[in-house]
């Protein structure tokens, strides 16, 4: 006869501090206390999964025991809010498709390259939408362009590669306008290869110091609805990694919730007629 499973003990406020912190120190997330219910419903199946007798003791096998890492990272991807869909915040991707892409394309006219960062891109949505503007202006035909997203929840990112989507990931009404680019297979909709070829993606923490090794020389980079996450010491850090990959002139795009307010002054805050969005400063000129 089968044994009932042991029910565990409620999350003390002490272990959900201890691994409120170690997430913290690992990816920047802050959990609030609010959340002490949500992460010991998710994180209890991980405990029950590893055959640990509480939450203390999963602490203890994230702090030091063997395989803590991966452990770790699936407990993120537990955590991490996946909220994304196509054509999200269309005032800011018509002034990245109607005034940004226009001024890089005659910018970078004479290398012909484009690189593109869709950090935090979760499932692959923004990253997708970005590629299907950028087509859509025809500036850069024959040019060597890359959009990379990247995050933290592999599961995600495995979902982004495929390139398929519900009828759900076109919530938004004006996510109607790049339709065309997804053919319909079964219940899902499937992003065409001509715009699949333009992007990849790839596992990044922004707090991981190893993490702009893996990402090329940006002239744009998406970080919508990330950085809303973090507390100031991790925000700060992520939009240095940002400034340091981006090349002169480069523009960073958050959400419309967030801003570089206390957080930076490296950046310039530039007026388009759709939007403000954020700039690295192009070195002025001698004479």
């Amino acid at each position: 006869m089968g044994g009932i499973e042991p029910q565990l003990e409620p999350m003390t406020p002490e272990e959900f501090r201890l691994l409120a912190d170690l997430v913290q120190e690992h990816c920047g997330i802050r959990l609030r206390e609010e959340m002490r219910f949500l992460v010991e419903r998710r994180i209890g199946t991980r405990v029950r999964a590893l055959g640990l007798p509480d939450f203390g003791a999963y602490h203890r096998f994230l702090r030091h025991g063997a395989g803590r890492r991966a452990e770790l990272e699936t407990a993120v991807e537990l955590l991490a809010t996946h909220e994304t869909y196509l054509f999200r915040e269309p005032l800011q991707l018509r002034a990245f498709s109607r005034e940004i892409l226009p001024e890089l394309a005659e910018r970078r006219a004479r290398e012909r390259r484009l690189h593109i960062w869709s950090a935090g891109c979760s499932t692959g949505e923004e990253a997708y939408t970005a590629a299907i503007l950028l087509e859509e202006t025809g500036l850069f035909e024959g040019w060597e362009v890359r959009i990379f997203g990247s995050d933290i929840a592999r599961r995600a990112l495995a979902v982004a590669r495929t390139g398929a989507y519900g009828s759900h990931a076109f919530r938004n009404p004006e996510a109607e306008e790049i339709r065309r680019w997804f053919r319909p297979e079964a219940d899902r909709w499937v992003v065409a290869d001509s715009v699949r070829r333009l992007v990849s993606f790839g596992y990044v923490n922004l707090l991981d110091p190893g993490a702009a090794s893996l990402v090329a020389r940006a002239d744009l980079v998406f970080c919508r609805n990330v950085l809303i996450y973090f507390d100031m010491p991790e925000r700060r850090r992520a939009v240095q990694l940002f400034h340091h990959k981006l090349a002169d002139g480069g523009y960073l795009l958050l959400g419309h919730s967030e801003t570089l307010l206390d957080v930076t002054a490296d950046f310039e805050l530039v007026q388009l007629r759709n939007d403000l969005v954020y700039r690295k400063p192009r070195p002025a000129r001698d004479g």
